[in-house]
């Protein structure tokens, strides 16, 4: 058998082989390079190239590297990141596997880390996720533990709920499961101590000052980093919101959402755990948790499916025909209001629930995810051409959002521009896109009260209620 196949303790639909390369004879350790999935349980990826390790009779090593040279490299980032790094670092030096942090500080720097690293693992595995796939000379493979059904399972492209949703449920039993444990046979302490940084709760501001990154976006005024943050994230929206779920998710001032989407984003927690422990919590207190589920599974998962099998998934160009064509027939189409992506930015705008919103994007580094939609459109409303409002919305995510730069983002901002959804009532500027209007959230929801809670933080840095 290929020491790499592990038909047993992970599915090999999760596994995809990124080259066609050998294991490296000689070589001192299998390699996991994580890049997304910043945990130890639940995390196939680890599980994989644990077994992978045990095979071959030779130690796991994990490595990550956090870079500075990626465009909205920011503080804000970087913290979410590092205060996550304590906690991962010591999960994994108790099962025997050795962790190496890279932190470069300049944009600038060289890849010698990652050379070094690779150049003496046998095997490298990694997690199957957006980022672009280094040329190496040897086996690198891709474990999927980001979904609960795996992408792969899904062999090509679906255009909307409706037609994932019968796969992914036909699907769930198999792959709705707790994920197997963490199991390494051959325990290292090797310290890598000429890469490795070492990260507290106490250097993190030093480390940040450090690194060549923007220190104009600062960190999350709500959100901490972290596998113990996520738990308790977890354990809160169990305690005192599932129950209220289905009934005030729409209604930001009653926080009945999970706020969970940073710690799937960076790989803190995974949606499987999430989707066992509501499962478990609903059953043990008879609650309906289906519309939960539907949104972290049939939703997330079906933008996962896009962006796997859409090569152009961060362009108008992913639309559909329909979508492109109403856009297309209303580009001339006048507009009331226009503005640059600096006004949007600034939260400068003549609608006082719209600013609302971007300042909730620029605090926090969340926005709520009904008021994300009307956040959306109004962007499309106000914005010379779709191109504009599209470029304006993925550069906003991508600076401030601690859950962009995902395939939910993708698929969210191409959502208010047609994607995953049909026609509508023909109107001006929008066509046949879906629009949202003012007067339709106030008489859905309690903008006041959102407007009051956004004041507070913006102007005392706290939280009126969460």
């Amino acid at each position: 058998m290929d020491p790499c196949v592990d038909p047993h303790r992970v599915h090999p639909l999760r596994v995809r082989p990124l080259n066609d390369a050998p294991v490296r004879p000689g070589g001192r350790y299998v390699l996991y390079w994580c890049r997304w999935n910043r945990r130890v349980e639940s995390n196939h990826a680890l599980v994989y190239a644990a077994g992978v390790a045990n095979r071959l009779k030779l130690p796991l090593v994990c490595f990550e590297r956090l870079s500075c040279a990626y465009a909205t490299a920011n503080d804000r980032f970087h913290t979410f990141v590092l205060e996550g790094v304590p906690g991962f670092g010591a999960a994994l030096r108790k099962l025997g596997i050795p962790y190496v942090f890279h932190l470069p500080r300049v944009k600038t720097s060289t890849d010698a880390a990652t050379r070094a690293m690779f150049g003496e693992a046998a095997v490298i595995v990694t997690d199957d996720c957006l980022r672009a796939t280094p040329r190496v000379d040897v086996q690198l493979l891709a474990v999927d533990s980001s979904c609960i059904v795996p992408m792969n399972a899904i062999p090509a492209r679906s255009y909307a709920a409706y037609s994932i949703r019968p796969r992914i449920h036909r699907l769930l039993p198999e792959f709705l499961q707790t994920a197997p444990a963490v199991e390494v046979r051959q325990r290292s302490r090797e310290e890598f101590a000429e890469w490795h940084t070492a990260v507290t709760a106490a250097n993190i501001p030093e480390l940040l000052a450090e690194c060549e990154i923007d220190h104009s976006v600062p960190a999350s005024t709500t959100f901490r980093g972290g596998r113990k943050a996520a738990a308790e994230t977890l354990e809160r929206f169990l305690e005192e919101r599932l129950r209220r779920y289905a009934r005030d998710k729409n209604e930001p001032s009653l926080h009945a959402t999970s706020d969970l989407s940073p710690y799937l984003h960076y790989g803190h927690i995974s949606a499987l755990e999430v989707a066992l422990a509501v499962k478990a919590h609903a059953a043990e207190h008879k609650l309906i948790a289906e519309e939960f589920l539907e949104e972290l599974i049939v939703r997330r998962e079906l933008a996962f499916n896009f962006t796997r099998y859409t090569a152009e998934y961060a362009s108008l160009g992913a639309l559909p025909d329909w979508a492109r064509k109403t856009i297309a027939e209303h580009r001339g189409d006048r507009r009331e209001y226009v503005y640059s992506r600096e006004q949007f930015e600034a939260a400068a705008t003549h609608d006082e629930l719209w600013n609302a919103t971007q300042k909730e994007l620029r605090l926090r580094g969340k926005i709520h995810g009904y008021y994300r939609m009307y956040w959306g459109k109004k962007v499309i409303e106000w914005s010379a051409s779709a191109e504009e409002a599209y470029a304006a919305m993925l550069y906003l995510h991508d600076r401030y959002a601690l859950d962009g730069d995902d395939p939910n983002t993708y698929g969210n901002i191409l959502w208010c521009f047609g994607l995953h959804d049909r026609p509508w009532p023909e109107r001006t500027i929008y066509g046949t896109i879906r629009c949202m209007v003012r007067s339709g959230m106030e008489r859905k929801t309690d903008v006041k009260a959102y407007l009051r809670e956004i004041e507070y933080l913006e102007r005392t840095g706290k939280e009126l209620s969460l």
